[in-house]
């Protein structure tokens, strides 16, 4: 299952992969182009307008360094979904 959520001006990409849920940025950092509709590999999505893959999890491109999206927290409690979206890019990781 695959949603785009659009929350406080971001475009956010959800993803149910087994079970599991993943919140990355939608717009993929090389040219924007959005990976909601990327080719996905376990946890890996590619970007469909130049190949770039992303990790769900970590936001991190595999095999680089310095580059990746954003991701979100995800909680699921009492079977509602909650996204965490914090105030500062806090969530951005090193990659």
């Amino acid at each position: 299952m695959r949603s785009l959520l659009r929350i406080d001006g971001r475009s956010i990409a959800l993803f149910n992969i087994e079970g599991a849920l993943y919140a990355i940025d939608d717009g993929c950092p090389h040219a924007g182009a959005s990976l909601l509709g990327g080719v996905l590999n376990g946890r890996i999505v590619q970007c469909r307008a130049h190949g770039l893959r992303f990790d769900l999890a970590t936001g991190c491109m595999p095999g680089a360094v310095g580059f990746g999206v954003k991701t979100y927290g995800i909680e699921v409690c009492e079977g509602q979904t909650f996204l965490t979206i914090p105030e500062a890019d806090l969530r951005e990781h090193q990659c």
